[in-house]
């Protein structure tokens, strides 16, 4: 298990500056425990200005044909633990500075460190590996190590301790910190900025883009409005259109998988343009009658639509008289942006059938109006005369569709014709009766 001494709080921050945070990861020490990089196969990757406290108590040796111990330039193989790290894209010059030596007492147990920098032509296939720079062949002082590094590649780091002289017996277990520093590993510092609109118009749907330059192995972007948590995006790219006026929009980012930084990034604060629009609440009349509408608005300039069954679409509290439920919309405008609300006015049509209609076309009455119907635009309705021949049909009952009087396109005498009207709104009954044609 590897044991992080790290401040998760900061790890989530979003508002703790990018230098602060690296400077932190800088000066603070990661400890791992040995039991996880005896062998070149699982090697603790280390990452450059960081501390790590290893150790190479209870460590073993693994010898055979090409496997990760059978070396024996510079230093030889006892109790060996492994790390590893990986060079920056431009290399050169790296030096790892190894400290506060902490060595086990043991009987017959020696009291000496050796380490050496290697680079693998194969992973952990010893007949692959050459030394980088010097090494260190015994010392229980405080020493470095140096080399000059390509880029982009991976080396290893062995460390053991030295098992010589009269008498001894075991080879020397200790712990210690170790520091990987240099132009050749340093990492260049990752930033993340927002691109994005700084002035908007209320619940008008806004995009924001994430840039984000040094930033290897990155996670998810979180976004922040005024510090609280919205959302998470795998990509770099978030739109909302909940931002009210002098709202903070930021993101935050984790980059590099070892020795992880959370970077954040802060949009301007950004101007939502807002004024009151407002229709009013939703009224209820019977047909035929009208009603005022109540609203209210600080727009520089404001309509109502539709503009039919209005009286006056540039007022605010105009007049309107629907024939049938009707929704009206108010918008407003100012500095080019719009807001609108809506009010619905309910026309309360009572299913009335009339009994008699008089087609003589003189502009009343003409035809078989059942106004009400329009709310079951479904129904069927059926006309059949008084020996019972259907002669009329309709699916759906309005203006534009009430019978005229007329069978076969010939106006029909004056008589009595029998109706049945099946609403098709989900119950079994049909309305039936009679109608009377009059000339």
């Amino acid at each position: 298990m590897i044991i992080l001494k790290y401040i998760n709080f900061l790890k989530n921050s979003i508002f703790i500056p990018k230098v602060i945070l690296y400077l932190f990861l800088i000066n603070h020490t990661f400890i791992s425990a040995q039991t996880n990089y005896d062998n070149c196969g699982e090697a603790l990757e280390i990452c450059p200005n960081v501390v790590f406290s290893v150790s190479n108590i209870d460590a073993t040796k693994t010898l055979c044909t090409n496997c990760d111990d059978n070396f024996s330039f510079c230093i030889t193989p006892n109790n060996t633990i492994w790390l590893k790290f990986t060079s920056n894209s431009i290399g050169g010059n790296a030096q790892i500075d190894f400290s506060n030596l902490i060595f086990e007492n043991g009987a017959n147990q020696d009291d000496e460190v050796q380490a050496a920098i290697i680079l693998a032509g194969a992973p952990c296939d010893a007949t692959t590996y050459s030394l980088m720079g010097s090494c260190q062949v015994g010392t229980n002082s405080n020493f470095s190590l140096a080399a000059n590094l390509a880029p982009e590649t991976e080396y290893y780091l062995v460390i053991n301790g030295t098992k010589n002289g009269i008498g001894i017996t075991k080879a020397a277990e200790l712990s210690l910190d170790l520091l990987l520093s240099g132009v050749g590993v340093d990492r260049i510092i990752p930033f993340i900025s927002i691109s994005g609109e700084d002035s908007l118009c209320k619940d008008q749907l806004a995009t924001f883009q994430a840039n984000m330059i040094n930033c290897p192995d990155s996670t998810n972007y979180k976004w922040f409005i005024n510090g609280v948590f919205v959302a998470q995006t795998p990509t770099l790219i978030y739109q909302t259109s909940s931002l009210e006026n002098n709202d903070v929009l930021s993101v935050s980012n984790t980059c590099f998988s070892q020795c992880p930084v959370t970077v954040s990034g802060i949009h301007p604060t950004i101007f939502v343009e807002t004024f009151t629009v407002e229709a009013g609440e939703d009224k209820f009349i019977l047909p035929g009658e009208d009603v005022i509408l109540d609203g209210v608005s600080d727009a520089d300039t404001f309509f109502w639509s539709p503009i039919t069954t209005i009286s006056n679409h540039l007022n605010l509290n105009p007049t309107v008289f629907p024939k049938l439920t009707t929704t009206y919309y108010l918008t407003g405008v100012k500095n080019n942006c719009a807001l609108s609300d809506d009010v619905v006015i309910t026309v309360d049509l009572v299913l009335h059938i009339t009994n008699s209609f008089t087609p003589n076309e003189d502009g009343f009455n003409d035809t078989w109006e059942i106004p009400a119907l329009i709310q079951y635009p479904n129904c069927l309705v059926q006309i059949y005369d008084r020996w019972g021949q259907l002669i009329f049909t309709s699916v759906g009952y309005n203006d534009k569709k009430s019978w005229n009087g007329k069978i076969n396109g010939k106006l029909a005498e004056s008589s009595v014709f029998y109706y049945a009207i099946d609403l098709r709104d989900g119950s079994d009954s049909v309305l039936k009766g009679s109608v009377s044609l009059i000339k």
